[in-house]
């Protein structure tokens, strides 16, 4: 399924500009490249933020309560995804 584009207007500096031209310049990059440059940083920026907001919540856990947690949600999508690949039996 194909997404579709929403436009943004952005301001940044002149040197931004060309410095982030000039890298992209030098990748070889192709149309669309400054487009997905910005999207791949603001989803990094997002994955960031929110990896800090869960150690900042989590900075008063017993660690070893937060391994068990942890763990106990592995375990449970192993078993999900195990049950999924077994055949259906009749």
């Amino acid at each position: 399924m194909e997404q579709q584009a929403v436009r943004w207007n952005v301001k940044v500096s002149k040197k931004t500009d060309l410095t982030l031209r000039n890298f992209l310049g030098a990748e070889g990059a192709k149309k669309g490249a400054l487009s997905k440059f910005i999207e791949d940083a603001v989803r990094w920026r997002m994955f960031h933020r929110t990896i800090q907001d869960i150690k900042q919540r989590n900075a008063d856990t017993d660690p070893e309560e937060l391994q068990a947690i942890v763990d106990g949600a592995v375990r449970e999508v192993r078993a999900e995804r195990a049950a999924k690949r077994q055949p259906k039996k009749l």
